[in-house]
């Protein structure tokens, strides 16, 4: 089976992709999100991303929690709306290292789960991940995971294997602007 490589943001917008791929590649989940705050919120995800990997036996690369390189990476976005230029800049900073890591391993495809979240617009992801696979030479498996009943599916698997789901997409500014609406 080809290698792939899925960046995965958190375990409700992986659980249903995983399921998928996992018998179709050599499957690996990549987490690698620093934009998570805090800390301990981040842990919790990562945790329910690994709980499924161990389950169904798939491999999982576990990156570095490097919140200032993120920070840096997104300065002077910080006030930009949900959905702004700010997230551009943060799916870029995680999808880059994504594609690098997949070009340094030997993978042949790579994707992300971030295409899941209902409020991710594939339009903006799908073309920041065409470009790295082309720079790495690297085969993106194009997919808006949200759609085909991918979303109820996912719900209905995080609600039977009692995931933990958060109430905001990630970054320090999602979550104040929560508390903001």
């Amino acid at each position: 089976m080809p290698k792939f490589l899925l960046h995965t943001c958190c375990a409700p917008c992986s659980i249903a992709v995983i399921d998928e791929l996992k018998n179709q590649f050599g499957l690996t989940a990549f987490f690698y999100n620093p934009n998570i705050f805090p800390e301990d919120e981040y842990l919790k995800r990562k945790t329910e991303v690994k709980k499924i990997c161990d389950e169904w036996g798939v491999k999982m690369a576990d990156m570095d929690y490097e919140a200032a390189k993120w920070r840096e990476a997104i300065k002077g976005f910080e006030n930009e709306p949900e959905g702004g230029v700010r997230c551009c800049s943060c799916f870029k900073f995680r999808l880059a290292r994504a594609a690098e890591y997949a070009k340094k391993n030997g993978f042949l495809w790579w994707g992300t789960t971030l295409t899941s979240g209902r409020n991710k617009k594939a339009e903006i992801i799908h073309p920041i991940c065409k470009a790295f696979s082309k720079h790495y030479n690297l085969r993106f498996y194009e997919e808006d995971w949200k759609k085909k009943g991918r979303q109820e599916k996912a719900a209905k698997m995080v609600k039977e294997k009692g995931i933990y789901r958060q109430d905001y997409c990630g970054c320090e500014h999602s979550l104040k602007s929560k508390y903001e609406d």
